[in-house]
């Protein structure tokens, strides 16, 4: 059948690395930038993995898929959480209004799957996977069916924010090995219109070992054996994607696309810590070391906002008949958000240099918000800095990640690229975003584009 799509992803690969420094390493992507058009892709704020690849195949922003990260407040209570799992999409998928149009479709590792749902075709779920004991795949047989071809299938890299670096690696290697080899298996023996996946090994190498590839990362490191390690997977990753050029024809569309790009980080902001310096947060009792904060130490009788850690800052205020102890009235909500949006432009780093950080009003950012948003959605340093939330340790600066080892923080440029018969290759198209993928894609195939969709058609 004429006219397939197969979208190859690489979660927080960068437009730098892809189009510039590593391109003349990686002969099958250099082939294909002179036959498709290409260029940076800017993601949705906040630019992570969850919500960014819904985003993309929804052409929807994340008020209204309305959920802001894995981890998001379930109601205005102060410990009710729930995690973004395929529960939470509500708006149909690209690779749904594709079976709709009686095209059978495979995905392979797009984050936000599990559980799978019921498809037209296969499923095999992502990283947010509990573990492959779980039933990862629809039909349930193709777990079965993997099994027999790879062994022991790796949704993710256990354990990826290590200092064993070497495991890091060997786990990098092992994960995207089995994944190329199951979805060369599904693409030679399954019937398919859409094909796509997403390789997360480019996203757990830059959070693993951007500080040694980086001459500029604070925290750079001479080693003989993992500057080079960067350059490596990224030529290994190319010998693996001409494995599936191979299997495409002249009249298929092929797509190389990313998420979000990538950057070093330059440290950490204590978010909570901040808050309590400046007098909107108070605890019942200050920690004698760095401690992870958590929602029965905090004084809410006196406590007007509240933060959350990550590669991006949300911040909560504790408002009077919203939350269960709120003290800011409503009244009072709209000038204090403004009054925290400029505190937060004016943090700086150690020396006394301001950072240029950001604090959107999600309001300001999407046409819709449903769920439980952030008050402010902040991006520190521009996304040089990421969000910390513990408290304890007198400084709201730090070097060291709560979470465990990380170089890289996310950068708002991904990139993209498209080969598709009869659009003249060889091009770069300036200002392209991640919610125009979906409907490209169905322009290109002839298929009417949803009136809902955000995006607009790049070529």
């Amino acid at each position: 059948m004429a006219g397939r799509i197969l979208i190859i992803g690489l979660d927080c690969a960068p437009p730098e690395l892809m189009f510039d420094q590593f391109v003349d390493d990686m002969p099958n992507f250099k082939k294909l930038m002179s036959e498709g058009v290409y260029g940076e892709l800017e993601s949705v704020i906040p630019p992570i993995t969850v919500p960014a690849w819904m985003c993309m195949m929804t052409s929807k922003t994340p008020g209204q898929l309305g959920y802001y990260g894995f981890r998001n407040r379930k109601d205005h209570s102060y410990d009710a959480l729930y995690f973004a799992t395929s529960t939470a999409v509500k708006e149909p998928l690209l690779w749904e209004i594709l079976n709709r149009q009686g095209w059978k479709t495979i995905t392979v590792g797009v984050p936000q799957t599990y559980p799978p749902r019921q498809v037209n075709g296969i499923q095999v779920s992502s990283f947010l996977t509990p573990s492959i004991e779980s039933q990862y795949t629809y039909p349930p047989h193709i777990k079965e069916e993997i099994a027999e071809l790879v062994g022991e299938y790796m949704v993710d890299v256990p354990n990826f924010r290590t200092d064993d670096k070497a495991y890091l690696l060997k786990q990098i290697y092992e994960m995207t090995e089995k994944r190329f080899k199951v979805i060369r298996s599904f693409m030679d023996k399954k019937e398919w219109r859409f094909f796509m996946f997403v390789e997360m090994g480019t996203d757990r190498i830059h959070h693993g070992i951007w500080k040694y590839f980086d001459k500029t990362h604070r925290a750079f490191i001479e080693d003989e054996e993992l500057n080079p390690a960067m350059l490596e997977y990224y030529k290994y990753i190319d010998r693996e994607i001409g494995t599936l050029l191979k299997r495409v024809d002249e009249d298929d569309t092929v797509m190389v696309v990313s998420d979000h790009g990538v950057k070093k980080m330059d440290g950490g902001i204590c978010f909570n810590e901040w808050l309590i310096k400046e007098g909107y947060l108070t605890v019942k009792e200050y920690p004698s070391e760095p401690t992870r904060m958590t929602f029965d130490m905090i004084d809410w009788s006196k406590t007007k906002a509240w933060g959350d850690g990550g590669y991006y800052g949300r911040l909560f205020i504790n408002v009077e008949g919203r939350e269960p102890e709120g003290i800011v009235k409503q009244s009072e909500y709209e000038a204090l958000r403004n009054e925290l949006q400029e505190k937060i432009a004016a943090i700086t780093d150690p020396d006394g240099v301001n950072i240029n950080s950001v604090a959107h009003k999600p309001e300001e950012l999407y046409p819709v918000v449903n769920g439980v948003a952030p008050d402010l959605i902040v991006l520190f340093g521009d996304l040089y800095w990421r969000s910390v939330g513990t408290i304890g340790s007198g400084n709201i600066h730090t070097f060291e990640n709560d979470t465990g080892p990380d170089d890289a923080n996310h950068a708002m440029n991904g990139m993209f690229l498209i080969k598709h018969p009869g659009v003249e290759g060889g091009r770069k198209i300036e200002g392209a975003k991640l919610l125009d993928i979906s409907p490209t894609l169905l322009k290109l195939h002839g298929i009417e584009i949803p009136s809902d969709m955000v995006g607009k058609p790049i070529i």
